[in-house]
């Protein structure tokens, strides 16, 4: 069978690699930023060990030719480390590679995927008293060197809950008794296997670039940089960030909801209406305790900011109403007002207007207006006109009194930037939105952040402005390039970061995204991230439960019924 590899031509022999086949064309690097890791094919992501003619495919002397290859007509895309997709499959292999050095140096340990912390993965180790950082970099060293190849196979799933229960891993049974299929792939190695949703690198010694930092409770595990995969990631602290993920952590303990098992268990109870009503009290109470920051402050200014589906709008006016508890007479504004028009920005390298940059507002402007402000001056508000594309004036103008609170929501709300030179730091707080989800899939897998904020999004875009998974989900890289840039290296600033998320959601999110997600055809370019995330939904059970959610939820922003917005 012909096969084109990014335009390199190749008739594939029965019993060929992938990985076979593009070292002969001279395709393979030895630097990760030049070397594949992974092989698109029909929008699906394939294990470069995959093999594209079969030897008992032979039949009579004409090789059959196998799904994903008859689909793409021999057309096989590679992935590199630059590739959002390509990244995926370093991150999972490093997964496995952390995963059985910890089985193979501690194996009554008990190991947590917590956060991703920037650049650098958290994770917990747990019942163990001599951890050492430097055992485990050597551990890991060890398994890179020795290079050996990463298969799959296939194993019933009962095997496997009865496998996971024996290695002390409860979390990985339990998950799996809620497994529709009756077969399951792991990925192994000698009496080690584990599952990581997704394809690895064909072998260990694909992990070249990489440190471990230790860290109170575990450690870090330190990726590529991404503008030069050949050199590891800088690294910062953010104790701010980290505090907020243990918050949630703690909170899974005590609510007896730390994986999507233990969810799936409070659905079929009905339990989760109670976990709804304490998850929503949570809230409520973290919202006036920043109220009380800043009366307490005195500050006159709330710079809200937040990456997208947040939450940042509806944390916006419930910060409000909590606000109009104290006296205050808060003033919702956004930086949207601030766009220049759409004729006055110059595109980018690509010909397209890049929305996100910080030079579509215009800072300069605003740091006047929120200079006058603080100084008691009054201001003529701007309102910009998002069909025109152009800044309007209405005569709407605004003066601060005692009592007066601007809340200012947008997307650059944290850039330093904004701010005036020589302003009182009293008079602005500073607050940063984000779902920090701690709930995982098993203790293994986490269910990322990113990942929650694209299923609100979808939901939230087909309900309330028409569009399609398809547009949404083609936007989404774009949306978090956007977001590396200009959100996240200033969220450690803020003088509070709000955890947005819920435990309950995503088995209320199901209900309506499910039906959506299932309709998306092979042949569409967002296929396979579609079918990604399938892979997750499959395993959280359906809640019908909106009944329980009240009107002014940060969940109810996008499944709808939120009453700020009537």
């Amino acid at each position: 069978m012909e096969l084109r590899i990014d335009g390199n031509s190749m008739i594939a022999q029965p019993g060929q690699t992938l990985l076979e086949i593009i070292r002969i064309l001279g395709m393979d690097g030895t630097a990760l930023s030049k070397r594949p890791i992974a092989a698109q094919i029909a929008g699906e992501v394939f294990n470069l060990n995959y093999i594209p003619v079969r030897v008992s495919d032979i039949c009579n002397d004409r090789p059959s030719i196998r799904r994903a290859m008859a689909a793409s007509g021999g057309n096989v895309k590679l992935l590199y480390y630059r590739d959002p997709a390509g990244k995926d499959v370093y991150a999972r292999t490093v997964q496995f590679v952390l995963f059985l050095a910890l089985r193979q140096l501690w194996p009554q340990a008990r190991a947590k995927m917590n956060c991703t912390v920037g650049p650098a993965l958290f994770i917990e180790v747990m019942g163990v008293e001599d951890f050492s950082v430097q055992r485990l970099k050597d551990k890991v060293n060890e398994i890179v060197k020795e290079d050996f190849s990463l298969y799959r196979r296939r194993v019933t799933t009962q095997s496997a809950i009865e496998k996971f229960e024996r290695m002390g891993q409860p979390d990985k049974a339990g998950l799996l008794r809620w497994r529709t299929e009756d077969f399951f792939d792991e990925y192994f190695y000698g009496d080690f296997s584990d599952y990581y949703y997704g394809e690895l690198s064909p072998s260990t010694g694909y992990l070249q670039t990489w440190d471990i930092l230790p860290t109170e409770g575990g450690f870090l595990f330190i990726y590529p940089d991404d503008a030069d995969p050949d050199r590891v990631a800088s690294y910062e602290e953010m104790p701010n960030f980290l505090a907020v993920s243990t918050e949630g952590e703690r909170w899974c303990r005590l609510m007896e909801c730390e994986t999507v098992a233990d969810l799936n268990e409070l659905t079929g109870s009905g339990k989760i209406r109670e976990l709804i009503r304490v998850n929503e009290a949570l809230h409520e109470k973290r919202y006036a305790q920043i109220a009380d920051m800043i009366c307490t402050r005195g500050a006159k200014a709330v710079m809200l900011a937040g990456p997208s589906s947040s939450g940042k709008t509806t944390s916006a006016n419930r910060l409000a109403t909590q606000l109009r508890v104290y006296g205050k007479k808060p003033i919702l504004m956004g930086l949207d007002d601030y766009y220049i028009d759409r004729e006055k920005i110059a595109p980018g390298p690509d010909g397209k207007l890049d929305l996100e940059h910080i030079n579509t507002i215009d800072t300069e402007l605003f740091r006047e207006h929120l200079n006058a402000l603080l100084s008691g001056r009054e201001v003529e508000l701007p309102s910009f006109n998002f069909v025109t594309g152009r800044r309007e004036w209405k005569g709407h103008k605004l003066r601060l009194t005692d009592s007066t609170v601007i809340i200012v929501e947008g997307l650059h709300a944290l850039n330093p930037v904004l701010l005036p030179e020589d302003f009182d730091k009293k008079s602005v707080f500073r607050l940063y939105v984000s779902p920090l989800l701690p709930l995982n899939l098993d203790d293994h897998n986490r269910i990322p952040t990113s990942l929650l904020r694209l299923l609100r999004r979808t939901v939230r875009d087909y309900e309330t402005r028409g569009s399609s998974v398809e547009k949404t989900m083609a936007m989404w890289d774009s949306v978090r390039r956007g977001e590396k840039r200009w959100i996240f290296p200033f969220q450690e600033n803020a003088d509070v970061i709000f955890n947005s998320s819920t435990l309950y959601e995503l088995a209320v999110l199901k209900k309506h995204i499910f039906p959506l997600l299932t309709a998306v055809q092979p042949e569409e370019p967002c296929y396979e991230q579609v079918r990604a995330i399938v892979k997750i939904l499959n395993y959280v059970q359906q809640a019908d439960v909106d009944d329980e959610i009240p009107p002014t939820s940060l969940v109810r922003e996008f499944i709808g019924g939120n009453t700020f917005y009537r």
